[in-house]
């Protein structure tokens, strides 16, 4: 009997197993996924609890809610992969063998890279809405703040989710003009890029956007360290920023284990054929989702496009044939912009976002780089989609491969 083993029970391992349950042959082969944790969070719904949108109720679902019967969980954090051996190391020292292994570890945030950002202040005014405990300790703070700077920094890129930041600001500006204070709060967005997004295009509109909300753009900012005591980020070459909240998006690394099993780059993410999927150096182990080093966003929609490659080129390879699925990259995100509007942007390794319709090139009904009603409602019904569909690998009517139908060059 073969054994499948997946690392990583969010949305990229969850897919997977799912995918594979349904297809391979259970006589012939023995399905695990192994995970530190139980719950599984929706996190783009993080976002939205500072806001007062979305409950901690509503981004929280018991893990084994979404695994098929039959598969071996285990609850476990991974201590060391051997690919020399096929096996994976756990932290209580059990010994999991494999023939075939998905990795999809995804990646957290890690305040310590930078210098004073968990200090005194941390969770107090300085905050993340990456996390579950970040997100709900910035709501309560939210409730008391009423003027003052609220500062949102991005330490160093890649990060999950490349469009939240921008969405952040963009709800912070709604929600103070929702609470009449709008002009007693002054919102800045600081990056290390120098616009406002990772594709030139997209930065270009998007900073349009900033800028007619009354969002201060700081570009090119490389943060040295955090000044608690006088409430300030200041930049290697000596720039200050006042704050009196800091909504920080800290360094994003991959899972512990990737590095100490030497598989990763210097930031613990895994090189990987964009393309095929497969882990360089390596013909039976895959990799999906915020774990792999791929040039395009770490993003829910990628993991997802990305599970259709890699699918099958798996079922390719456990035949003894070369892969021939390739993945272009492609992203789909929704931008929620406040004020129930919302911005999709489509794209993939090559091609950046562009101005259209989608999916349907003449009738959407979602308008690409525009701010409509209809955007904010998909971002909305997304989060539906995510628990009754995605998670559950059920094919969704969009295909793996970007489509130039409805683009305008």
């Amino acid at each position: 009997m073969r054994r499948l083993v997946i690392l990583g029970g969010g949305a990229g391992g969850t897919m997977m197993l799912n995918k594979f349950y349904s297809v391979l042959d259970r006589n012939e082969w023995q399905f695990t996924i192994i995970d530190e944790y139980e719950t599984h969070y929706y996190q783009p719904g993080f976002l939205f609890i500072p806001f007062n949108m979305y409950t901690k109720k509503d981004v929280i679902r018991p893990k084994r809610d979404f695994l098929p019967p039959g598969v071996e969980v285990i609850i476990e954090k991974i201590k060391v992969i051997d690919p020399e051996k096929n096996r994976v190391i756990l932290h209580n020292n059990a010994v999991v063998p494999y023939d075939y292994l998905i990795i999809a570890t995804g990646c957290k945030i890690d305040p310590n890279e930078t210098k004073g950002l968990k200090d005194v202040l941390w969770h107090k005014n300085i905050f993340d809405f990456y996390t579950i405990e970040g997100t709900l300790k910035l709501a309560d703070f939210f409730r008391h703040f009423d003027e003052g700077k609220l500062v949102l920094h991005i330490t160093e890129m890649p990060i999950k989710c490349p469009v939240a930041p921008l969405e952040f600001v963009f709800l912070a500006d709604w929600f103070f003009t929702k609470k009449g204070i709008r002009d007693k709060v002054e919102i800045s967005f600081v990056t290390p890029l120098p616009g406002a997004f990772t594709k030139p295009k997209a930065a270009s509109v998007l900073g349009d956007f900033l800028q007619k909300k009354n969002i201060h753009l700081i570009p090119d900012f490389g943060i040295e360290r955090v000044d608690n005591e006088n409430k300030q980020i200041i930049s290697y070459d000596g720039i200050k920023v006042d704050f009196d909240c800091l909504v920080s998006i800290p360094t994003n690394k991959g899972d512990e284990a990737i590095a100490e099993s030497g598989l990763g780059n210097e930031l613990n993410f895994i090189p990987t054929d964009k393309e095929t999927l497969l882990a360089k150096g390596f013909n039976n182990i895959f990799v999906i989702g915020d774990a792999a080093d791929l040039p395009t966003s770490k993003a829910g929609s990628v993991a997802h496009f990305a599970s259709d490659i890699l699918f099958e080129n798996f079922l390719d390879v456990v035949e003894g044939k070369p892969p021939k699925a390739k993945f272009d990259g492609h992203a789909n995100c929704f931008i929620e912009s406040g004020f129930g509007k919302g911005i999709l942007i489509d794209f993939n390794y090559d091609v950046e976002p562009l101005p259209g319709k989608f999916p349907l090139p003449a009738l959407g009904p979602f308008s690409l780089l525009q701010e409509t009603a209809m955007n904010h409602y998909g971002k909305i019904m997304f989060r539906w989609m995510y628990w009754n569909y995605l998670l559950k690998g059920v094919e969704l009517p969009i295909e793996s491969h970007m489509s130039m139908a409805g683009k305008r060059a």
